[in-house]
């Protein structure tokens, strides 16, 4: 059967052009990610780095791979996803050619076994182109980790034997579990349909897709449920995963939801007869339609809830800085000139934060065992009575009045961690000192709040002169706050910003990692959707040769009919959009009681415009093409 596969696959290469590139894209991508992955296992640290800066360096390695370990995942979901429903669709196209097969002979299991076989020969094949395209796309991913900010400039991505074997089992993977829901279907194709001149239609809404369409469709409506709770946390999982299960639950519903949505649009489509005949097809066509319609289902439901998602996160942690910031001012500069800030006219209370060199190695507890660990970041030394004032922090225990001498305060990026109560160790230059803790700070959503607070009385006054800060100003009642910000200007001290615009640059500092890779993840998944769109409607209209001759027989012009198939295209994308926008509307849902919804009506409007060119322009493009030879004589052709 292989070798009745490999012809196939020779001879029918236009059916199967989407599902390879989509799996020479996946290849690459999962090879790109592990070759970057390995390369940051070991973080090469710079001779002369500072320890602040090598735990910093240590950070950022081990945020990208966090990001890659995500972005990878969904990379194999989408390519699994677009094969699948690219063979599926294929499979039903030659659902004539399958039967012949049985008539001659062939048997269930070798119906299989063939579809199979060339799964397994896409998969190689596309392992391979993938493995080349590979490493340039290492590079790539490099270069971009490192323009966000995550990996150092001298950082490049090495070679891993591993990948051989890897690489080709990934490939060969999504091509045959792709392709083997197809398979099984096929085996049910009757004899007699090789017989007939217009294929009996098949039962779109299999089994299978009864099963995964409704059990994904009840998981959406509990974490819709769940997600109407106050827990941030659980709001933005709840919301991830609606957009992914959503996502699934819809397109393989489709064939259902399809022509139900069509007919809401069967007012504007039937004020003319190119329009009354398109939507005949979309009625019709269940599968085509379907099958067009399922790819933008899930890059608008996957992209726009993600995004929102995420977006409404960064709100959340900006109105969250604002809440606990009691300050109309924040100004940045250095230590030294922070010092100036209380003599401005106008400030009522100003409280410095500078981010100083030192180290503080804690004990940790976790299951039973205790351990040492020392921090060289996040070390903020503040005025423990000025920093009460100027926060809404109520300490989990102790009292920030007694941050003063040889003391510490656990900061709240360490607030959720197993920290011993007791005392630390600190070194500050070549002193090595204990610190008592005394109080400890409740979490906030800010992933880079500050891991300790110490008394600026215990750092050296050279140290503190030169280290970056950032001064919390409260303005004197009745002053205005911009004349204040003026005279700080004026006085040459440092930059200064409002809370709300200070809070706003921090968010956005912090989410320029995560925004980077979905900026790649936006174009690989729209990269991957145009080529199941185009996939499908070349597919179809290669199909719809004689369907258009006939068309063209009964008096339309062969604009017309181009003009009939991109309406047809258009409506269905138009389908596909509403329903994909549910799937995000239902993912950001939990995000409005908060007020911190985050629509990306950009990233929506982007995805509007992007699918409806690309499905109408291949239906055009297509439909020319299949309309070019002479209609007379595709009426009367026999297959």
């Amino acid at each position: 059967m292989l070798r009745i596969s490999a012809s196939t696959v020779r001879d029918r290469w236009q059916l199967f052009a989407g599902a390879l590139l989509t799996v020479t894209l996946g290849v690459a991508l999962v090879q790109s990610a592990v070759l970057v992955l390995v390369s940051t296992g070991e973080p090469e640290i710079p001779p002369g780095t500072s320890a602040r800066d090598a735990e910093q360096i240590r950070e950022g390695y081990a945020g990208a791979a966090t990001l890659l370990g995500m972005a990878t995942p969904l990379a194999m979901f989408l390519a699994m996803f677009i094969v699948g429903s690219t063979f599926a669709f294929a499979v039903e196209q030659r659902r004539r050619e399958l039967a012949l097969l049985r008539m001659l002979g062939g048997s269930r299991p070798q119906l299989i076994g063939l579809l199979l076989g060339e799964a397994f020969l896409l998969g190689l094949i596309g392992s391979v182109l993938g493995m080349v395209l590979g490493v340039p796309a290492a590079w790539v991913q490099a270069r971009l980790l490192i323009g966000i900010g995550l990996l150092p400039d001298g950082f490049s991505p090495g070679w891993s034997n591993s990948v051989l074997v890897l690489s080709p089992g990934v490939g060969i993977t999504v091509a045959v579990c792709g392709v083997l829901a197809a398979s099984y279907r096929s085996a049910r194709v009757r004899p007699l349909d090789a017989l007939r001149n217009t294929p009996r239609a098949a039962r779109v809404m299999t089994a299978g897709r009864w099963l995964t369409g409704l059990s994904s469709l009840a998981l959406t409506l509990l974490l819709i449920a769940a997600g109407n709770g106050t827990d941030l946390l659980l709001t933005l999982m709840v919301g991830m995963g609606i957009s992914i299960v959503g996502s699934v639950a819809l397109s393989a519903l489709s064939p259902l939801a399809v022509p139900l949505v069509g007919r809401l649009l069967g007012t504007v489509l039937r004020t003319g007869v190119l329009g009354e005949l398109a939507q005949a097809n979309l009625r019709d066509a269940v599968r085509r339609s379907a099958s067009t319609a399922a790819p933008v289902i899930v890059l608008v439901g996957l992209l726009v809830g993600l995004t929102g998602t995420l977006n409404s996160l960064a709100r959340a942690t900006g109105a969250d800085l604002e809440r606990i910031t009691v300050a109309e001012l924040v100004v940045t500069s250095d230590g030294a000139a922070a010092a100036r800030i209380p003599h401005i006219p106008g400030v009522a209370l100003a409280s410095p934060q500078s981010q100083v060199e030192m180290a503080v190695t804690a004990r940790y507890r976790e299951e039973q065992r205790t351990y040492r660990q020392t921090h060289h970041s996040g070390i903020i030394a503040v005025d423990g009575t000025a920093y009460r004032r100027a926060h809404r922090l109520t300490p989990t225990s102790g009292t920030l009045d007694d941050l003063r001498g040889r003391t510490i305060v656990i900061g709240p990026g360490l607030a959720g961690e197993g920290i011993l109560r007791g005392s630390v160790t600190a070194r500050i230059g070549d002193e090595k000192v204990k610190l008592r803790t005394v109080a400890r700070l409740p979490e906030v959503l800010e992933n880079r709040s500050a891991n300790f607070l110490v008394p600026r009385d215990l750092v050296p006054a050279a140290i503190l002169a030169e280290a970056p800060t950032e001064t919390m100003v409260q303005v004197a009642p009745g002053t205005s706050a911009r004349a204040v910000a003026d005279r700080i200007r004026a006085a040459g001290i440092g930059d200064v910003r409002t809370t709300a615009q200070w809070a706003d640059a921090r968010v956005e500092d912090e989410q320029r990692g995560t925004m980077g890779i979905m900026a790649v993840l936006m174009g690989m998944s729209g990269l991957y959707a145009a080529i199941a769109v185009i996939n499908a409607v070349v597919i179809a209209a290669a199909e719809r040769r004689t369907e258009f001759a006939v068309a063209r027989a009964t008096g339309l012009s062969r604009g017309q009919v181009v003009r009939m198939a991109t309406i047809e295209s258009t409506a269905v994308t138009v389908i596909g959009l509403f329903l994909g926008s549910l799937v995000a509307a239902a993912a950001l849902a939990g995000f409005q009681q908060g007020g911190i919804l985050a629509v990306p009506w950009t990233l929506l409007a982007l995805l509007i415009v992007a699918s409806l060119a690309v499905t109408a322009g291949a239906g055009a493009l297509t439909t020319l093409a299949m309309t070019k030879p002479s209609a007379t004589a595709l009426v009367t052709a026999r297959e």
